[in-house]
């Protein structure tokens, strides 16, 4: 049996076709799955929870967006960050942001944390060069349960 490789496809058609769902993320043009546990949900609530009162403790500008992608400008990747900070004064100079919520610029954002289930690779590894790259200033993994400490 031959198997035929995956329909790739664009950044545009994924925040067309996807981009409202929480369930995927596009990386090299394929769409991948994300399925949150329940103990995985409880960790970035409790992340963005904590970090929305030092936001109003210091009053800085910054949000936390319930639903935004990171598009990596020339590639055929949107990552859907569990918690992403914004910086709401740069916000003015991302393209997409006042049509959809899409951030392409590493100077919007001052901290991504990904919370690590089962696809730890991605958030140790992939995700590490690419927001390095776009700039990031703050990537934090969280790994509650030590799946990339065991694994990686």
């Amino acid at each position: 049996m031959v198997q035929s490789p995956p329909k790739l496809i664009t950044v545009d058609e994924f925040i067309t076709n996807y981009g409202d769902s929480d369930c995927y993320e596009l990386i090299d043009g394929e769409l991948t799955e994300m399925e949150p546990t329940g103990p995985h949900e409880q960790v970035s609530g409790f992340l963005g929870r904590k970090l929305n009162v030092e936001i109003d403790r210091l009053d800085l500008p910054y949000l936390i967006p319930p639903r935004c992608l990171i598009k990596l400008l020339g590639t055929a990747t949107a990552f859907r960050p569990d918690v992403l900070v914004l910086d709401q004064t740069r916000l003015i100079n991302e393209p997409l942001w006042q049509q959809e919520p899409v951030i392409t610029s590493g100077s919007s954002i001052k901290l991504i944390a990904e919370v690590v289930s089962t696809n730890w690779q991605n958030d140790y590894a992939r995700k590490v060069e690419d927001y390095a790259l776009l700039g990031v200033p703050e990537y934090w993994i969280v790994d509650y349960l030590g799946i990339g400490g065991r694994e990686y």
